[in-house]
């Protein structure tokens, strides 16, 4: 049974997959800084650290939301298939199962949109 709205739902997944998706960011940048596979880092460290900062700000916004609205995200249990997670809104409790390979493609997706509103925000401003 649903006990959230589509709308309390669809902010507390955006923040949740958000998350996950800056830890596959900070910890890309930190690969790279550690790593000696690329022979020029620099433009690569620069691209993931604006999408971070991106991400950071888009996060903090969705969190401020969620204050105001009691809403909260909570990681119950996972094993190799599955990652249960609690959502709680005003009262109201909802428990959701993901398998755990739509988690990766959710938090692909979120990665794409931030790669590609970075682009287009430097494509129309070096236009202007």
């Amino acid at each position: 049974m649903r006990y959230l709205t589509e709308s309390e739902y669809a902010l507390a997944s955006r923040f949740l997959f958000l998350s996950m998706a800056l830890v596959v960011i900070q910890k890309d940048l930190l690969a790279i800084e550690q790593g000696t596979v690329l022979k020029i880092k620099e433009p690569y460290l620069d691209l993931l650290k604006k999408i971070e900062k991106r991400a950071l700000l888009e996060r903090q916004e969705l969190r401020k939301y969620m204050y105001k609205q009691k809403l909260q995200v909570h990681a119950l249990e996972k094993n190799d298939t599955f990652t249960a997670y609690l959502f709680i809104c005003g009262g109201r409790e909802e428990k959701r199962n993901y398998f755990n390979p739509a988690i990766r493609k959710q938090v692909e997706q979120i990665l794409h949109q931030l790669i590609n509103d970075l682009t287009n925000a430097t494509k129309y401003s070096s236009t202007s």
